[in-house]
């Protein structure tokens, strides 16, 4: 790793550009850290050159800082996008122009891109396309890299950044507030190499887990012991249409602005770290065919789920059994049944 002392030495300059957004990633990226997250970008000399929602400076101050760079007078480190890129009408994207300049932000971006050294798309919007190209689309919606899970998007299949990176893709919709700054962090210090992004452009050091791993519902998982109904505790994969097991990210092993996560909550996870997640059939309902889930772990054979599942089923203890289809234990481990009595077995 590269000292914070090397890294303060020379700053690394940030613009955000927001383009088909709802915020979320923004309201997810201001999450991070109990210091919070300037702080955490002052400690590895990051700066925040302009952000729509964060910074001072608007209007010509704005319009200044952005052709500053666009000519080449200004050093720009990193290009972060959130939203979907609006591509509409026939490509010309001025379905949404940048206020004060009868520009779009879709010529925006390619007009900055060049000019960093590293483009990162935060949320599966600015990545893959996201909620906003769900049908019917009437913003002709690309990510930057990506439009949907094919290469191309905005900036094309053979775009990279000026230090060799392609987009680096903080999938999540929202993502989690880590793999934003520590991206950010990664890059200003030169620790993210290209053999660290996935084939969909994302972050290993997140897109190497499964939602899965550390789910607090994986007992239930286990013995396939399924919830029924969304305020039960058991397993959401069954019946209530969860991912996990199918979707990228660490978001049960490191939890969410200090404690819970979406499966926590009890609700199903939507695999929004994916491409043309918004497409899926199956929210909140398991599409099934023959009884069977259309949707099984990566790698997993089928006939393999089913042999575990039968057997997982036939060992389900009562205590897990029961407590699946309630909202609160009422069997707690250890309790051995006895006979004429209630209860569960540990």
């Amino acid at each position: 790793m590269t000292a914070v002392s090397d890294v303060t030495a020379k700053r690394f300059g940030v613009v955000w550009l927001q383009a088909g957004a709802c915020g979320g990633c923004t309201m997810a990226f201001l999450d991070h850290g109990r210091r919070g997250v300037f702080a955490e970008l002052e400690s590895f000399g990051i700066d925040l050159l302009w952000h729509p929602s964060l910074s001072e400076a608007t209007g010509d101050e704005v319009l200044a800082i952005l052709e500053d760079i666009a000519e080449g007078r200004v050093a720009l480190d990193a290009l972060v996008v959130e939203g979907t890129i609006l591509t509409a009408p026939n490509g010309t994207g001025r379905f949404q122009l940048l206020a004060g300049t009868g520009t779009s932000l879709l010529d925006w971006i390619r007009r900055l891109a060049p000019k960093a050294r590293h483009v990162v798309a935060v949320g599966s919007c600015a990545a893959y396309g996201g909620l906003p190209v769900a049908s019917p689309d009437p913003g002709e919606g690309v990510g930057l890299q990506f439009s949907g899970g094919d290469r191309g998007g905005a900036l094309g299949a053979a775009h990279r950044g000026a230090a060799g990176l392609p987009v680096v893709n903080v999938a999540g919709c929202a993502p989690h507030p880590g793999w934003i700054v520590e991206t950010l962090i990664a890059l200003a210090t030169g620790d993210l190499r290209s053999t660290d992004l996935d084939v969909l452009g994302r972050p290993k050091f997140f897109a190497d887990h499964l939602a899965h791993h550390g789910c607090s519902r994986n007992e239930f998982y286990e013995f396939k012991a399924s919830a029924e109904t969304a305020s039960d505790r058991g397993c959401l994969m069954e019946h209530l249409g969860c991912k996990a097991t199918q979707a990228v990210g660490d978001c049960n092993q490191r939890t969410w602005n200090g404690s819970g996560s979406c499966t926590d909550a009890g609700y199903a996870c939507i695999a929004c770290t994916s491409p043309e997640f918004e497409r899926a059939r199956g929210f909140l309902q398991t599409p099934k065919v023959a009884g069977i889930p259309v949707g099984l772990p990566l790698d997993m054979p089928k006939a393999w789920f089913m042999a575990l599942a039968a057997l997982s089923k036939s060992a389900t203890p009562k205590r897990v059994r029961l407590n699946a289809v309630k909202d609160h234990v009422v069997v707690p481990p250890g309790r051995i049944r006895r006979a004429g009595t209630e209860g569960g077995e540990g």
